[in-house]
């Protein structure tokens, strides 16, 4: 997809996830990578109102080259690129049920997110909590690139979730099963719960590896 096609697109996801929920006031981000660099909305800017021509561009070392200056969570998202060679986007959220859970004391903080359905599993995978930084603390980034490998989704503790994915849409459906499944948590929690087995996810992650 050509680079302008790709603005046009950041903004109409953007718009539908801010109108359904997803983000609120000027909290989350989106990300594309294009041949000579990435696309990434605006700091301080609310993805229900993002212009196209606005949609800021850097290059892979983060330098701004056009648009409005980035989001100054730009570099979560370099990071993960630099890691996911696959990865064409990036869905930053700070959607509520998401980082109700980035709050939660957990045991394991290698996945945080239990298999509670294929789609989960089909879109998602494990999510490992990645320890909290205050905002703007380039050593987030670090500890991002330090899961971002083998996780195509990371929860930035008392924060929100970071979803990559082969394209835009691919990145908001990903980002929106995680928000979706921890809903589910946070519905069942204190009840007894049958998650898939490891076998079941086993089975799911061969069909389905991206």
């Amino acid at each position: 997809m050509n680079e302008p096609l790709l603005r046009e697109l950041l903004v109409a996801r953007g718009r539908s996830l801010y109108d359904r929920g997803y983000a609120h006031g000027s909290s989350g981000n989106l990300s594309a990578r294009i041949d000579d660099g990435v696309l990434i909305t605006p700091t301080g800017s609310s993805l229900g109102r993002l212009d196209p021509a606005s949609i800021s561009k850097i290059d892979e070392s983060g330098r701004h080259v056009a648009g409005e200056p980035p989001s100054k969570e730009a570099f979560l998202h370099l990071a993960m690129y630099s890691e996911r060679p696959s990865t064409r986007a990036i869905v930053h959220l700070h959607c509520t049920c998401a980082v109700a859970v980035s709050c939660m004391v957990h045991a394991d903080h290698r996945n945080v997110m239990p298999a509670l359905t294929a789609y989960h599993v089909m879109r998602v995978g494990k999510v490992p909590l990645v320890p909290y930084f205050a905002p703007g603390d380039r050593a987030l980034a670090e500890a991002v690139r330090a899961v971002s490998a083998k996780h195509r989704a990371v929860l930035l503790a008392n924060h929100g979730p970071v979803v990559a994915g082969r394209s835009v849409d691919e990145a908001v459906e990903s980002a929106e099963e995680l928000e979706a499944t921890a809903k589910l948590m946070l519905l069942l929690d204190g009840k007894a719960v049958a998650p898939l087995s490891e076998q079941q996810m086993l089975d799911l992650e061969r069909k389905f590896a991206n």
